[in-house]
């Protein structure tokens, strides 16, 4: 891994190589170059920092702060005497070194009550969000409980980090400190997560973050945030580039359209006979089969009574394969069901991100519309069944 210089401004962030710059711009990503491997690098940083729901502002308010910051390889960290700029030596990660896992599991034993109450405190945290169940079992083992009281420091700016920490309860104000003066910049409010950065590259805290009331956090240790979270993360990352390469609407993309895409996707599991959307329901996701098979089920429409209006299988779709655009596309409720035949993976993507960035893929459809009515057909009998489904 070379020298990264990272340069902020109000359009976003910048990354400067001796090769070429990569500016990140409301998860918009441009490239001068053709270093691939760099790009995804990158790519994964911005969505692992730059787009973690409850960090940004701590993390450009530190940014922005700085004029400068290098990282380069090592584990130490240093401020420059000759300058105003803040240098920093992250330590290196490679997510594609297969090193042996030899590191002791950690686990801090919990009662029922308190394995709830961090399942739940866990749900919405974006960096567990592509955990399977044995690794985020793995991270729920390793996470112990920090009860807090008012005006106390759960971490301070420029300290050593230690520990990853989620929100229970509480309110904790975040204070950035510059030129001797420290100023709150936000505030987390009973959710959220903090101390990601330190721990991604061996960096000191970037903020300081106070308790106000009252609260409780679940703290996890940087080995098993390292070893489990960032590995996992930019391991799910590499597969769904790899997979988005290969599912055919999407191939005529440009790289970095896919790379967007990869951003956005997040991961669902199903079991045999989930019912993954409803006839009927409005739509909010669009879906790609990962892996197993999916049957699309429509009620008959010459059918009257509830006795007699059975669903009937229209197609099946496979690794590869999408559903759930059509309702998208039409603005209308879905327009069929679709169940998992056996276990079931898919890949899914909200509908403004559909609408942001497969605006290209619908386009294609357009440029080959005899193949898309072919599919309509297939699934619905005649272009004219894209009216309101009956229920």
């Amino acid at each position: 891994m070379g020298t990264y210089h990272l340069a902020t401004g109000a359009s976003g962030v910048m990354i400067h190589t001796e090769q070429y710059w990569v500016n990140f711009t409301h998860a918009q990503e441009t490239a001068a170059g053709s270093n691939l491997g760099v790009r995804r690098l990158f790519s994964n940083i911005s969505k692992l920092v730059l787009k973690h729901q409850l960090s940004t502002d701590i993390t450009e308010e530190y940014l922005l702060h700085s004029p400068e910051i290098v990282i380069t390889d090592g584990v130490t960290f240093h401020s420059s005497k000759d300058s105003d700029k803040l240098k920093i030596c992250a330590e290196a990660f490679n997510p594609d070194e297969e090193d042996e896992d030899t590191e002791p599991r950690v686990v801090h034993p919990k009662t029922d009550e308190q394995r709830c109450r961090l399942q739940e405190s866990c749900k919405d945290i974006l960096l567990f969000k592509n955990l399977d169940q044995e690794q985020l079992s793995q991270v729920l083992d390793a996470m112990f409980e920090l009860r807090v009281k008012p005006q106390e420091h759960v971490i301070d700016q420029g300290d050593d980090g230690d520990n990853f920490y989620v929100v229970e309860r509480g309110l904790y104000d975040i204070f950035v400190e510059r030129d001797g003066q420290s100023r709150c910049v936000g505030r987390y409010d009973n959710h959220g997560s903090f101390g990601e950065l330190a721990l991604m590259y061996n960096t000191p805290r970037a903020a300081t973050i106070v308790a106000t009331t009252d609260g409780a956090l679940w703290g996890l240790d940087r080995v098993t945030f390292r070893r489990i979270i960032l590995k996992n993360n930019a391991r799910k990352r590499k597969m769904f580039e790899n997979f988005v390469e290969s599912v055919p609407i999407l191939k005529s993309l440009e790289c970095s359209e896919r790379m967007k895409i990869v951003d956005v996707l997040g991961e669902k599991i199903y079991k045999d006979g989930d019912r993954i959307i409803a006839q009927g329901d409005l739509a909010d996701c669009f879906f790609i089969v990962e892996s197993g098979e999916v049957k699309i089920m429509m009620k008959s429409k010459t059918k009257t009574t509830q006795e007699s209006n059975q669903e009937v299988e229209i197609t099946r779709c496979t690794r590869g394969q999408y559903f759930g655009e059509l309702a998208l596309v039409t603005n209308k409720p879905r327009a069929a069901s679709a169940y998992a035949v056996g276990d079931v993976k898919c890949l899914v993507m909200d509908v403004q991100a559909f609408e942001r960035l497969l605006g290209p893929c619908m386009d294609i459809m357009k440029r080959n519309i005899t193949h898309y009515e072919e599919q309509l057909m297939a699934l619905f009998g005649s272009s004219m069944d894209l009216r309101d489904p009956g229920k």
